[in-house]
């Protein structure tokens, strides 16, 4: 996959004797997108809808908000929410 900016994305090989998956493409666009406009990760296997990774606190302040947010918070460093 080439993003506007001409810049390569994402590589998806597969033998010519293994056949494709084009649910898994629309998959991986929809996530890259979504990371991009969201400033976020999408775990494996995410869908849309489902919950996205946010990036870590950079203060105690931040930790602690997250906390009392509706995040769902795993540990200090890894939390995730919905759209």
């Amino acid at each position: 996959m080439i993003d506007p900016n001409q810049k390569v994305r994402a590589l998806i090989y597969y033998p010519m004797t293994c056949g494709r998956n084009i649910d898994e493409v629309l998959r991986a666009l929809d996530a890259m997108q979504t990371a991009d406009d969201n400033a976020c990760a999408t775990p494996a296997n995410w869908q849309k809808g489902d919950k996205v990774v946010v990036p870590p606190p950079q203060t105690q302040d931040d930790a602690e908000k997250r906390m009392q947010s509706d995040y769902e918070v795993t540990d200090w460093y890894f939390s995730k929410r919905t759209l």
